[in-house]
């Protein structure tokens, strides 16, 4: 794992864990599902650009759903 795949996760990783504890503070579902997605993801995905795509997926979803 390179340095920008390790910040880019590290990044991921602190913005899904706000949006956990928000949407566990709100009781909302899908600030809390969209958290616990991006703590876990940055495990399974190793190429940066895929890494940053789902990243920013996930950041949005609760957004736009």
């Amino acid at each position: 794992m390179n340095t920008a795949s390790l910040l880019v996760s590290m990044l991921f990783g602190a913005l899904g864990s706000a949006y956990l504890f928000y949407g566990k503070k709100q009781q909302e579902l899908t600030p809390a599902l969209a958290g616990i997605g991006l703590c876990a993801f940055p495990w399974f995905v190793t190429n940066l650009w895929v890494m940053i795509a789902v990243g920013a997926a996930l950041a949005a979803a609760p957004w736009f759903l």
